[in-house]
């Protein structure tokens, strides 16, 4: 075709009429029923029953996309749990904190276990894991996060109470503590700790106040067997705990400056421990020419352990009637002959290895004879006293 002024002419397309149903269908396609639903956050993966969700929450400071198997085939269940997942995520990028989760509290025993276990020494992982698995699982496990109330808590203090010591109490109560603290700071599962006011059981007014004489030390030193005897005197000489000694090598010992190394105590700091004339002999004596760096200062033959150590000495305690003992006093009873002897305080607690001064003081008892005298020292002040009119 040619225009008049003798072009050609362009040939247009000539828009295609549908049918008004059609129409309609092509403005509007019909999604299918599965990918409508994910709209919620909620769908369905091939070959599951149950709903899964997905939602974006906080993690390490971070936006992260979250895909979970909900647990349910109830549709508007699973709608209504990622819905409190967005929100509750949503406040957490608003505020900084987030509402305690609907998790049980089950699911972060094993995050916690993993958090401590490159943070604690073998010893105190393996007295945490015991806390958990015998205690603290069994009774709050399967409550929710958002149960968990200071109430609750101190209900398992009170029960707890009953069938253990007060210290012990006090033990598993710093390890929830401890881990409900770290779901506030670091995992944003709990707004608060609800532990944090728990007060736990008042031990006893006095506390033990066992300590050996040095008779009864010399006695004991005497009747030890041969593998007990260099264990025994170097904790009452040194003041240190058990596991330190059990642990010790010859790379930790330096007997020209006479003073030895603890990489990692029960408190999980190094320490110099200095030593006297009398724990170098005991160390000494426990020298043997095929000896190498590696080697531990007493080495742990078949059935040594531990509890064997304590179980030998309460033995001797017995054979000489040396009543309300226990091999831990050999420290408290090296504490407070320091005291006795002018050591003040603060040093004992350094040399100890304690942080806590009031942990230091149950230590540092003092012996009934050094406070009488420490009485008696008045007299030099009040040498002519004036009778009250």
């Amino acid at each position: 075709m040619l225009h008049e002024n003798g072009g050609e002419a362009v040939t247009k397309k000539q828009p295609q009429i549908l049918p008004p149903e059609r129409a309609i269908q092509r403005a509007r396609p019909v999604e299918p029923e599965r990918k409508r639903r994910r709209r919620d956050g909620v769908y369905k993966r091939p070959g599951s029953k149950e709903w899964w969700g997905s939602w974006t929450e906080m993690v390490g400071g971070k936006s992260k996309r979250v895909r979970q198997n909900l647990q349910t085939e109830n549709y508007a269940a699973a709608v209504e749990e990622v819905m409190y997942r967005r929100r509750r995520a949503k406040t957490l990028r608003a505020t900084g904190k987030a509402d305690a989760s609907k998790d049980a509290l089950s699911t972060v025993f094993a995050r916690y276990r993993q958090h401590q276990k490159v943070r604690l020494s073998p010893e105190s992982y393996a007295r945490m894991t015991n806390i958990l698995d015998l205690h603290i699982e069994p009774y709050f496990g399967a409550v929710s996060i958002k149960d968990i109330t200071r109430d609750l808590v101190s209900q398992y203090a009170s029960q707890r109470a009953e069938k253990a010591s007060a210290a012990t109490v006090a033990k598993e109560l710093n390890c929830l503590r401890h881990m409900l603290n770290l779901m506030v700071t670091e995992w944003n599962l709990l707004p608060f700790n609800p532990a944090s006011r728990v007060k736990p059981p008042r031990k006893p007014a006095d506390g033990r106040m066992r300590v050996l004489q040095p008779t009864e030390v010399r006695a004991v030193l005497n009747e030890c067997p041969a593998w007990l005897r260099g264990i025994v005197g170097l904790a009452v000489f040194t003041g240190m705990r058990r596991g330190e000694i059990l642990g010790l090598r010859w790379i930790n010992i330096d007997l020209p400056g006479k003073r030895l190394f603890l990489t990692q105590t029960k408190n999980g700091e190094s320490r110099v421990v200095y030593l006297n004339s009398l724990a170098l002999e005991v160390l000494k004596s426990q020298w043997t020419e095929k000896a190498v760096p590696g080697d531990l200062v007493f080495p742990q033959v078949a059935g040594f352990s531990p509890d064997n150590v304590s179980k030998g000495f309460a033995t001797v305690a017995r054979r000489l009637k040396i009543a309300d003992i226990h091999f831990h006093d050999l420290r408290r009873t090296a504490a407070s002959w320091m005291r006795m002897q002018g050591v003040d305080a603060h040093t004992v607690a350094e040399v100890l290895g304690h942080r806590d001064m009031r942990v230091a003081r149950i230590y540092q008892r003092l012996g009934p004879d050094y406070l009488s005298a420490a009485m008696n020292r008045l007299d030099a002040v009040f040498a002519e006293p004036k009778q009250l009119s």
